[in-house]
């Protein structure tokens, strides 16, 4: 995923405050449980796209949202924020940047491997060890399917992606024939 300036900014704030009480973990958790539940929900949504509801409804509902879940202070106060800048559909975005800061903060790394289908947990792990010799850093790898791949395996760390996908190496191929 790109993560905007916007995302970045927001991120950055959040986890200042979250840092200052301690709360990264949670905040980080409660980020990341809001912006899949956003995402997976095109009626939430509609209702934060729609002009037609008023910004008080939109602050109710966040507020009933974040009552409900349990949800921490600077969670719900940065939701509210973002939705009455309109900004709400970079939630996902600005939960991203946030683990990425926590992640650096700790030593950790995000390695995001997209494969075409399911792979062992045996693959996994002796990916995880040698990106971890690799980077010297612990590594958190997110799992990702897309079959469009046709096979193979794209690896994204940081900046750095490795594309071992066969629709990669197709595409590869055909530039080589058609050059």
């Amino acid at each position: 995923m790109s993560i905007s300036v916007i995302g970045r900014r927001y991120a950055h704030a959040v986890f200042a405050l979250a840092s200052e009480q301690n709360a990264v973990d949670q905040v980080g958790q409660d980020l990341r449980d809001f912006a899949g539940t956003f995402t997976d929900n095109r009626t939430l949504q509609n209702v934060f796209e729609n002009p037609g509801v008023s910004g008080q409804a939109r602050r109710d509902i966040l507020r009933d949202i974040a009552q409900s879940s349990g949800m921490h202070a600077i969670v719900r106060d940065t939701l509210l924020l973002l939705s009455d800048r309109n900004r709400l559909r970079h939630v996902d975005e600005v939960s991203a940047a946030f683990d990425a800061n926590a992640e650096a903060l700790s030593g950790r790394i995000r390695a995001e491997v997209t494969t075409a289908g399911d792979l062992p947990d045996s693959y996994f792990e002796e990916l995880t060890a040698t990106l971890k010799r690799v980077t010297g850093k612990d590594v958190v790898v997110v799992r990702k399917l897309d079959p469009s791949l046709i096979g193979g395996v794209v690896t994204r760390v940081g900046d750095q992606v490795f594309d071992g996908s066969i629709k990669h190496q197709l595409s590869e191929l055909k530039e080589q024939l058609l050059g």
